[in-house]
């Protein structure tokens, strides 16, 4: 069955009905069609809750997406994701969400790359589809939680609040692109991967011994609504091709470009300048413009940055911190972890390095730590160079 958008609560049968006793939940499995998703959903079964399977049709033309290890949006993955579920033993549905998912992540991925800014669309799609559209709609139709195989922990502190922390495997830890989640999104949350120690390999031989034909699908990778891979192509595609050019630090034309929006910060490859600095080493992407249509580069040195300012900042589990505080920050969504010291400032999030830190972006996400805990996160709107 497929549930369009604006389609009425009661128009979906798989819907609870009925009152619920005891610690079982009823619970909404968000199922990608990838062996995490599969074992979450067996384990919410095993667990005792009442599980219904959903798959979240996010392009109107799925197809042309790419099968395989590059992307999650399409057939191949849909028809995965319902004999999963076969398997399981669940109520599947797919869900028509390709018209919100192109309003709320392609179009903002394309008008932060218009603006000069790199964003991250994995947590714009969390914030936005998995833990907004689709959770609203779960509890619209009497589903207690969403069920997905993020791999992080939500714990329950003595005072009734819910934390969001770290998976066990640090490996595979994906805390990162959750750290948009707010107190109401993580009380309705479930993540049944992070809970425990169990490794990807591990999950993987957990999902043969279930029956499950997705135990050895390669994972997915890239962005998954650029069916190729070729992220400036698509851009280009998108916002046109503009001649520009490459400039020094001292304003020193180097170069042209097509676009400055197939540039990001900290770049290396593909500047094509011809030319090599005075020492003979390397340049990087420093800043774009898109007002101008300049690209400026320059040593590596020079990505070095001391402080950022970022805006929109959400809190994990509790409201904006008091003061300055001590915390540990993470820039990438496999990034290593730095020391910081933060303060929020007219709603904005203030954040310096104890040490420089190199090639930090507008438009990426900062998220903070408490140990394993997330604090919160923002979006990366300045940055204050080192020297």
């Amino acid at each position: 069955m497929t549930e369009t958008p604006g389609a009425a609560p009661d128009a979906f049968p798989g819907a609870p009905t009925g009152p619920r006793t005891g610690p079982r939940l009823r619970v909404l499995a968000a199922m990608s069609g990838g062996v995490d998703s599969a074992v979450a959903a067996a384990r919410a079964v095993e667990a005792g809750h009442e599980v219904t399977g959903v798959h979240l049709a996010l392009s109107a033309n799925p197809q042309s997406f790419r099968t395989g290890a590059r992307g999650c949006c399409t057939v191949e993955d849909s028809r995965d994701a319902r004999r999963a579920a076969d398997v399981i033993g669940i109520p599947f549905y797919v869900w028509d969400l390709a018209e919100r998912f192109r309003a709320e992540v392609v179009d903002d991925f394309i008008d932060e790359y218009r603006a000069g800014r790199t964003p991250n669309p994995c947590l714009r799609c969390n914030e936005k589809i998995k833990f907004a559209a689709l959770l609203d709609r779960a509890l619209a139709l009497g589903f207690d939680a969403v069920c997905t195989g993020h791999y992080a922990t939500v714990r329950l502190t003595d005072d009734g609040r819910r934390e969001l922390h770290r998976s066990h495997d640090q490996a595979k830890d994906q805390s990162y692109v959750l750290g948009v989640l707010d107190d109401r999104q993580l009380a309705h949350a479930l993540f049944p991967l992070g809970d425990t120690g169990a490794t990807k390999d591990e999950i993987r031989a957990e999902a043969e011994r279930r029956g499950l034909a997705v135990a050895r699908k390669p994972d997915s990778h890239d962005i998954c609504f650029i069916a190729d891979g070729d992220t400036q192509g698509f851009l280009a595609r998108h916002l046109g091709s503009a001649e520009g050019d490459i400039l020094d630090q001292d304003g020193t034309k180097l170069g042209t470009h097509q676009g400055a929006h197939g540039f990001t910060v900290g770049q290396r490859r593909g500047l094509r300048i011809g030319h090599p600095t005075a020492d003979g080493k390397p340049r990087y992407v420093l800043d774009i413009s898109p007002v101008e249509n300049t690209v400026t580069v320059g040593p590596a040195e020079a990505l070095d940055i001391a402080a950022l300012t970022a805006i929109r900042p959400r809190w994990c589990g509790g409201t904006a911190p008091e003061g300055s505080g001590r915390y540990t920050a993470q820039l990438r969504a496999h990034g290593a972890e730095t020391p910081v010291t933060t303060e929020v400032v007219d709603g904005e999030l203030r954040v310096a390095f104890d040490a420089p830190v190199r090639g930090v972006a507008p438009g990426q996400a900062v998220v903070l730590y408490d140990g394993t805990r997330v604090v919160g996160s923002g979006t990366i709107a300045h940055t204050t160079a080192a020297r």
